[in-house]
């Protein structure tokens, strides 16, 4: 197979396919997303054996616990899969929606249309459901999509994706809508990156070094988010038993995600109070922790943590713990060392959290609440494209609104500039 010759015939067809699905009803659209969601549940035993294929050749090049987990398919998550879709079919159709036009002085009305963005290529690794959720999402905003999944879930993504064909063509729907690269070969990659006259927007999933390859080489605009260095911050008026629950949850309720808490930072007035009340819950999940030296003096069997953790995302049972003198110096904490992602403040003082939310610069900025809330489904968007932590021109979880994009309209009844 010539790579470059392949890609290129992926994207001639995305760009054919995108003119049809453009003239489709939003009834047609969810029809096709029905029809996907009812093969895949009928079809989750073939999904089942490929996913164990995976899973075997995943344990014999020995990748770690973290990529299991998110390679890792169930019986559950193929019902919660096709449920995903069905209720993507339950959200407001986003295209053709258009604001009340604006009376100008000249007599024109003006407004904004918000429509599908056009061809969009996916690039992700690990997780098998990435498949299902962003073709639904894509078709759902009247988009064409490419995807390329990773190596490691290969045969889970092919019989995923022959489902999403299947039930394309059981609803009469354009066959091209959703094709999904049948190489693992590296040069896909590169091939597809350079198609800057098929792809409108290229949208990366995986690891630092997959997003640092695609934003370095993509001819086409980018979304992304590079780390998730997320952190919870217990300020001196925390509720110390929401403290617990709360930082509990952000780190251990999973722990290979871009959501989960990486950093802990607690204010000095009720560290000593705190600190060993949470490392006693930590050490029964065998959470490894790594503090500073203040830490180190209430936490003594604790290993010391050096400049590096504060910018290490660990997917895995580690954390690291900063005892900070205020509010302040854990924003500043968080700016300096965060990625922009998701950050959350445990406190019961409003001017302290209003403080909090305007001045910490992340996607996600929360009040009392675990990291892991951090997600499309949870903040109602229905399955999720990604997190972006850019700021153009999606920010946060992308669901359907940040797959489309606006265009101006222009109402006059004859009308000419003077």
């Amino acid at each position: 197979m010539d790579i470059s010759t392949y890609i290129n015939k992926l994207g001639h067809q995305a760009k054919a396919a995108n003119s049809l699905v453009a003239n489709t009803s939003a009834e047609e659209r969810n029809g096709a997303i029905r029809s996907v969601a009812e093969v895949i549940q009928n079809q989750s035993q073939k999904i089942l054996a490929a996913n164990k294929e995976d899973l075997s050749k995943a344990k014999q090049n020995q990748l770690d616990s973290a990529l299991l987990d998110r390679l890792t398919l169930t019986e559950k998550l193929i019902v919660s899969m096709a449920s995903g879709l069905t209720e993507i079919t339950k959200l407001p159709d986003p295209i053709g929606i258009v604001e009340p036009p604006k009376l100008r002085p000249s007599g024109i009305r003006i407004g904004h249309m918000r429509v599908p963005i056009g061809v969009i290529g996916i690039i992700y690794e690990s997780r098998p459901n990435v498949t299902a959720d962003a073709a639904g999402l894509c078709i759902k905003s009247g988009n064409v999509v490419i995807l390329r999944g990773g190596s490691e879930s290969f045969y889970s993504n092919q019989a995923i994706g022959q489902c999403i064909s299947d039930g394309l063509r059981k609803a009469s729907f354009p066959d091209n809508a959703v094709q999904l690269i049948a190489t693992s070969h590296r040069d896909a990659v590169g091939s597809l990156l350079r198609m800057d006259h098929y792809l409108d927007l290229i949208i990366p999933r995986g690891g630092k070094q997959l997003i640092h390859r695609v934003s370095k080489e993509s001819q086409i605009p980018v979304l992304k988010h590079l780390d998730g260095i997320c952190h919870v911050y217990v300020d001196i008026s925390a509720d110390q038993k929401k403290a617990l629950k709360i930082v509990d949850n952000s780190k251990t309720q999973r722990f290979g995600t871009c959501n989960t808490m990486e950093t802990l930072l607690v204010h000095t007035d009720c560290a000593d109070e705190f600190l060993p009340k949470i490392a006693k819950i930590f050490h029964e999940k065998n959470v490894e922790l790594r503090v500073d030296k203040k830490g180190k003096a209430i936490l003594p069997e604790s290993f010391v943590a050096n400049e590096k953790d504060w910018v290490t995302e660990y997917l895995g049972p580690i954390l690291s713990i900063k005892i900070v003198d205020s509010a302040s110096e854990a924003i500043k904490h968080i700016n300096k060392f965060g990625s922009h992602h998701t950050d959350s403040i445990v406190t019961e003082d409003k001017k302290t959290a209003d403080n909090f939310l305007k001045e910490v610069d992340s996607s996600s900025v929360m009040v009392n609440a675990s990291t892991r809330f951090a997600d499309g489904f949870e903040y109602g968007l229905g399955a999720e494209i990604g997190i972006s932590t850019d700021k153009l021109h999606a920010r946060g979880p992308v669901g359907l609104e940040g797959l489309t994009s606006l265009k101006w309209i222009v109402l006059g009844d004859g009308h000419v500039r003077q």
